[in-house]
Order: structure tokens, then sequence, then C-alpha cells
């Protein structure tokens, strides 16, 4: 399968940056931009069973993603001396699960919707029977649809997502429906990463959609009470889920690139956390 990483030399300093399920590195490639700018070296990793079809997406396994998520911190850290780590969604927690296994090699963690629970209000009122349904022998093909307003509140990158879709660009938006399968193993990282939480001390920047229409800010609330280190929470008006590539992705982007130079600092060794107060706008 090609790889569609993209990967920004720069500094010492690095970011890895971590798609969510069924997506794609493209979605966070502002993102990267935007930090290597700032003088960062960035790795926006390709997950694996990614970027291809749905047999390849279903071939793989949350442990699988882990996988490719430690490789892509070590190929940062080739030319890095210090790491963060930071996702989208899905991505977000992967990005907390390499912090808690590996607390020296991550300085701090990137958050971007955060998705333990899908409970956005475009979530329909009986998503709880789907959860049981991909369990079951018979619905586990089952498919969720991607469809309006495809996370995305700002009409010209929807409609930009719309003209993907219709083309089946899955390296670009990732695919038409995600299998329930995949669905299945998303909860099971979450169930295995949530224990983990509290151990987890390094520095956390949290940015969250308050119309999230994927994951509530319920989920933000949960990271931040649980997470053992300290947590910087920036709460957006005017985005859907996927704050990475919407209306207010320049705050995002400033967020991040303030939260990730006073992490580094001048001293890209340092032990303490930064100091960063963010407004929320």
């Amino acid at each position: 399968m090609k790889d569609y990483s993209i990967y920004l030399r720069g500094g010492d300093t690095g970011v890895l940056l971590i798609h969510g399920l069924g997506g794609t590195p493209a979605e966070l490639s502002k993102l990267a931009k935007a930090l290597h700018a700032a003088g960062h070296t960035v790795l926006s990793c390709q997950l694996a069973g990614h970027c291809g079809t749905e047999d390849d997406l279903l071939a793989t396994g949350w442990r699988d993603w882990r996988t490719s998520v430690e490789a892509a911190l070590t190929r940062l850290e080739e030319h890095c001396s210090a790491v963060a780590a930071g996702g989208l969604s899905m991505g977000a927690l992967l990005a907390l699960d390499l912090a808690a296994r590996h607390p020296q090699r991550v300085k701090g963690t990137l958050l971007f919707g955060p998705t333990f629970f899908y409970d956005g209000w475009s979530i329909p009122w009986y998503s709880f029977l789907l959860k049981l349904v991909v369990w079951l022998p018979w619905g586990r093909n089952y498919r969720f649809p991607e469809q309006h307003p495809y996370s995305v509140k700002d009409p010209r990158t929807r409609a930009a997502i719309e003209n993907l879709m219709s083309r089946r660009a899955s390296d670009a938006v990732g695919l038409t429906h995600t299998p329930g399968r995949s669905v299945r193993e998303l909860w099971r990282l979450a169930s295995a990463l949530k224990p983990s939480l509290p151990s987890i001390r390094t520095p956390a920047l949290l940015v969250h959609a308050r119309e999230d229409d994927i994951a509530s800010l319920k989920n933000a609330f949960y990271v931040q009470r649980r997470l053992g280190g300290r947590v910087h929470a920036l709460i957006l008006e005017d985005s859907y889920h996927l704050v990475t590539i919407d209306h207010q992705r320049h705050l995002a982007n400033a967020a991040a690139i303030r939260f990730v130079d006073e992490l580094f600092g001048k001293d890209a060794g340092a032990a303490s956390p930064p100091k960063l107060s963010l407004r929320v706008p």
C-alpha cells in the first residue's frame, strides 16, 4: 500500500500527528504545515490499513494502528531529540496510548476532538443499539456511512469533502463507509486506554468543539478529569468534529504552536510543564 504520510523536516524538536479512524494524514496537513513553519519537524503518519480499500482497513486492528504510531515515533527520533505526540479523534487516543507506554519518549500530547464516546449531536439516539449489533455475528458486516455534514461546519471545506467522497478518493478523505468491525476496534482501544489515563503525567493540550457532531464535550471533560498531568483546554465555538480543517483551524493551529514551543522551550529536554493560558474564544 502506498504511504501517504506527511514528513516535514525542520528543527531538533518533533511533533507526531495521528489521524482518526478511516481518516488520512491529509486531515492534519494544515496543522503539520503550521508547526513546521514554526520550526519543528513534523510527521503526520499513516495508520495501517488506511488510505486504501475497506478490505485493507478490515485486515487491521487497534494493535496494528498502535504499531504504526510506534514506528512513526522511532522515525521522528532519528532526527529529533524531543517529541510531542498529537492526534485527531481516534488519533488523540493513540497519542495518549503512546504517552502512557513511553513516558520518557513523549514529552507532551496534543488532543483534537478525542473520541471515547460516539455521542455528538449527529449520532442517532438509538446508537447504543448499533454498539450491540456490531458485536453480534449477524451484525459484523454493518457499515457506518459518512454523511452530511461530514463533521465540518465550513461550507467550502464541506463541499470539497463531498466532491472527494464522490470520487472515492480514500487517500485524501478516507472511506465513504466505516466498517462496524473497525469501530469495534476503536472501542477496544478506548477500553484498553482508560485505566492508563491517570498515569499519563505529561502536559496535554485539549482542543474540542462545543458543537462537535461526533464526540460531545463529555469526551473532553472525561479526558481532562482523568489525566494525571496538566491539561490546557481550548473550546471552539464555530467548528464541528474535524477542528483541524474547520472554521477555527487557525485557533487550533495557534494553540498547538504555542503549546509545543513552550513545551520544548529553549531546552528541549526540560522536564517542567509549560506555562500556558488559553482563552476560550
